[in-house]
């Protein structure tokens, strides 16, 4: 039940996680789950306010003053595909919000460790793009960069923790 509390003291940013879909694949056991997760927006303030980017509405190359950053939250949208057979779950995310102007997905897995099988092996690649803000883009995949990095350490504590 811990894992499905929000907003949580280890994630306080989720404020609300909606199942969207989930089966179970009888003949393998595989239960795919799919959830739509809303997070406050992180992007500092300054951010919000500078970023520019194309008129995509009128399909012209002239740049524009948009505010695309400035709104309450982001959803983010979770596949996972969990096989308690083998004892492994593997996880896709990605970014709802701003997909004209960014691109952020991440993909995790959980499985038995082949030293212990009390211990889980976690593995995480996660991608990032940003255009349409100028010189702002690299600057944004460096933040986008440092919380995706903060989540890993999280996810490590939480395995700790459970």
């Amino acid at each position: 039940a811990f894992l499905f509390q929000y907003p949580s003291p280890m994630e306080k940013h989720v404020t609300a996680v909606e199942t969207v879909e989930e089966k179970t694949d009888l003949s393998t056991g595989i239960i795919y789950r799919r959830r739509i997760a809303t997070c406050q927006n992180v992007i500092p303030e300054i951010l919000r306010k500078v970023t520019t980017s194309r008129d995509l509405v009128n399909c012209n190359s002239s740049i524009s003053q948009v505010s695309v950053l400035k709104v309450p939250n982001v959803y983010l949208e979770e596949e996972s595909w969990l096989n308690m057979q083998k004892r492994n779950m593997a996880m896709k995310t990605h970014c709802l919000t701003w997909t004209q102007y960014a691109s952020l997905s991440e993909e995790s897995v959980f499985r038995e460790s082949l030293e212990n099988p009390n211990w889980t092996d976690f593995t995480q690649k996660g991608r990032i793009s940003v255009t349409g803000a100028g010189l702002l883009n690299c600057v944004l995949e460096a933040f986008a960069q440092s919380f995706l990095k903060q989540g890993v350490k999280k996810v490590s504590l939480l395995l700790e923790f459970l």
